[in-house]
């Protein structure tokens, strides 16, 4: 069975790919299962460049195949910011709710408020690097609505739906996310791989 690891802790994230990689007869393993790593300084200038420093760490501290990615939140009124800054956008140590607020407050007088989240995935291993980029278009809304999700969820609605991302159940958000494109193009590849 061939192993991978996921370049992340996050528990939802893990076993959400674990099931994936399983049908295709892959083991899954995390950070999790690999205490002691350091923590990789995300300082690149996209996200691109994050997920693949990420992997790259992994992969050389493992020497598993790794899987790593990056999130950012484009506001196309702020010029694409807060993007590869997202959960860094009020300060290094900001909270979700504090990233929300100073999101909000810079477009509390904007009537343009169109956003996307971009995703990119990055799997490293022995002989090849592969990238793969998921793309959600949606709009912020004034006020933050549901109790799911994290992040910018609760303020950011995706195109064609009327709920926020933290309205929606996992399963419908995961169908039409950023990451679940993502996830869906890594998938197809690893496929295609067997």
């Amino acid at each position: 069975m061939k192993k991978y690891l996921l370049a992340s802790g996050n528990r939802h994230k893990i076993e959400e790919l674990k099931a994936q990689l399983a049908k295709l007869g892959f083991d899954l393993k995390s950070a999790l299962d690999y205490p002691g790593a350091e923590e990789v300084d995300e300082d690149q200038p996209n996200l691109e460049g994050n997920a693949l420093k990420k992997a790259r760490y992994w992969h050389q501290f493992t020497g598993l195949p790794s899987i790593a990615d990056d999130t950012g939140l484009e506001v196309d009124t702020l010029n694409g910011a807060p993007g590869v800054r997202s959960a860094r956008y009020a300060g290094e140590k900001a909270t979700d709710e504090e990233n929300v607020k100073k999101l909000l407050h810079e477009l509390s007088s904007k009537d343009q408020r169109t956003a996307r989240f971009r995703t990119v995935i990055a799997l490293v291993s022995e002989d090849d690097e592969q990238v793969f980029h998921g793309v959600c278009e949606g709009e912020i809304i004034n006020e933050r609505r549901g109790g799911g999700g994290f992040g910018y969820d609760p303020v950011f609605v995706p195109a064609g739906h009327k709920q926020t991302f933290a309205e929606l159940t996992p399963e419908q958000k995961n169908r039409i996310s950023h990451r679940g494109r993502a996830s869906a193009k890594l998938i197809d590849w690893l496929n295609s791989q067997v």
